[in-house]
């Protein structure tokens, strides 16, 4: 399944539900042009719901990691919400998990920014 995304505003935040796959091709660049995009219209506060993530390769790591780099870099926030079991493995093997600002529940993420 291709990776797919909505978006919404939640509190001055845009929370983006994933969905699918992130692996290297169409999925990993769908990502980097979607928080790049999101960048240069200002949203600097990004929450990325991973709760429909089925699977992550590791060019999937990296263009998170990427989108992270990206987003500290014009002053703002990425976090991370929802992993499964699999991507929360992933990124504690990878020792990300401690890198990335990571909730399980929307409303703690929310708050987090303030």
């Amino acid at each position: 399944m291709n990776l797919q995304a909505t978006a919404r505003e939640a509190g001055g935040v845009l929370v983006v539900e994933l969905s699918g796959r992130i692996v290297l091709g169409d999925d990993s660049a769908f990502l980097r042009k979607m928080i790049r995009s999101l960048l240069d219209e200002g949203r600097t506060r990004i929450v990325l719901n991973l709760g429909d993530v089925d699977y992550i390769d590791s060019a999937g790591i990296g263009e998170l990691v990427s989108g992270f780099c990206a987003v500290r870099s014009r002053g703002g926030e990425l976090k991370l919400l929802s992993l499964n079991r699999r991507v929360r493995d992933l990124l504690q093997l990878t020792k990300l998990y401690t890198v990335f600002d990571v909730h399980t529940e929307e409303a703690m993420a929310l708050r987090s920014f303030r």
